[in-house]
């Protein structure tokens, strides 16, 4: 369909593209859902419209609503452009780590946007934010709070949407599914829908080091759009078979890999979640048919311009890396196999 009535329109039917250079190395067909190509160029526009057309259809939101939600990045960017294509207001809680180009798009987007300043105890923002947000809810009732960590319309919107389309383009021949996590919508919809439609398929969630999802000792990330501070409410660890933690220096010149070899420009969880795939233990899987595999490219590369791809910002946090264009071995892929149970010991 070439002609649409709305901007929502443009949400959803993402590309997948196979993995060229990656699938004659690892001798497994790798594939890559685009969602850079959403609206606002990131898979977060799908739980944005989902969330808030939920919201409408139930009575929860109506056009006198404050929207509500705490985000440095893309679900920000989503939700202010999916409200004011619906004619509701929203104010989006940041901190100082936004960049200039993402505070711009959501207030350019009608939104109201409050900045914190101060960390919280884990040396980021994120539990400040979220303070923030409560007591707007508490100042407000009438106010609605997204919640993407704990609704589960995050979720659903990924399992009649992302999971869906996968399934549509490319069984019967998926057999492994790569997401990153970070508030676990994405893989959450994608675990519960192939549960159910194709138990075969193996899930495998991709995290950083530094996240405390899957049990990690939390420290300093740089890297958005990957990982967290706090376990998501919506998590259900027993819906994943593998994780797989990747450092992310890895991550940040997997991007660049991408770029050189593949012709991607995407963002660091894309990094994390194809060094995830490459590192993968294809070779070990019984032979008689080539393993297919798809991860989730979350978003594009033009909003880390100033952070993965200068090599002033990847100096002053990766020194190991040279500079940006340097060719080196990735710092040590931890996989954990058959479900979460045999998980190492975290340190």
């Amino acid at each position: 369909m070439a002609v649409h009535e709305s901007v929502r329109e443009l949400i959803g039917r993402t590309p997948i593209v196979r993995l060229e250079s990656a699938s004659r190395e690892t001798g497994a067909q790798l594939y890559a859902k685009l969602e850079g190509y959403n609206l606002t160029g990131s898979v977060k526009d799908r739980a944005a419209r989902y969330i808030l057309e939920r919201g409408l259809a139930e009575g929860r939101i109506d056009r006198d609503t404050l929207v509500v939600e705490s985000s440095s990045g893309n679900f920000g960017i989503a939700l202010a452009f999916a409200c004011r294509s619906l004619g509701v207001r929203f104010r989006c809680i940041t901190d100082v780590n936004a960049t200039s180009m993402n505070r711009f798009l959501i207030e350019q987007a009608g939104a109201e946007l409050e900045v914190v300043s101060e960390p919280d105890a884990s040396g980021g923002y994120l539990h400040t934010r979220i303070r923030r947000v409560l007591e707007i809810l508490r100042s407000d009732p009438s106010a609605f709070w997204t919640n993407q960590y704990a609704s589960a319309w995050n979720w659903e919107a990924h399992y009649h949407g992302t999971a869906q389309e996968i399934h549509a383009d490319m069984m019967p021949r998926v057999d492994h599914v790569f997401v990153a996590v970070s508030s676990g919508g994405t893989l959450m919809g994608c675990a519960r829908f192939f549960r159910e439609r194709a138990p075969g398929v193996r899930i495998v969630a991709v995290d950083v080091r530094g996240s405390v999802i899957f049990g990690g000792a939390p420290s300093r990330r740089h890297i958005p759009g990957i990982g967290s501070s706090r376990v998501p409410e919506i998590l259900d660890p027993s819906l994943v078979d593998d994780v797989v933690e990747v450092d992310e220096e890895a991550a940040v010149r997997e991007c660049w890999r991408l770029l050189r070899e593949e012709s991607l420009f995407v963002g660091g969880s894309a990094g994390a979640v194809s060094a995830a795939m490459r590192a993968y233990p294809w070779s070990s899987r019984p032979r008689g048919r080539t393993p297919v595999a798809v991860a989730i490219f979350a978003d594009r590369g033009e909003r880390y311009f100033d952070g993965l791809y200068d090599a002033r910002w990847i100096a002053a946090r990766f020194p190991r890396i040279a500079t940006a264009s340097r060719r080196a071995a990735p710092d040590p892929i931890e996989i954990w196999g058959e479900g979460l149970a045999s998980a190492p010991a975290q340190p």
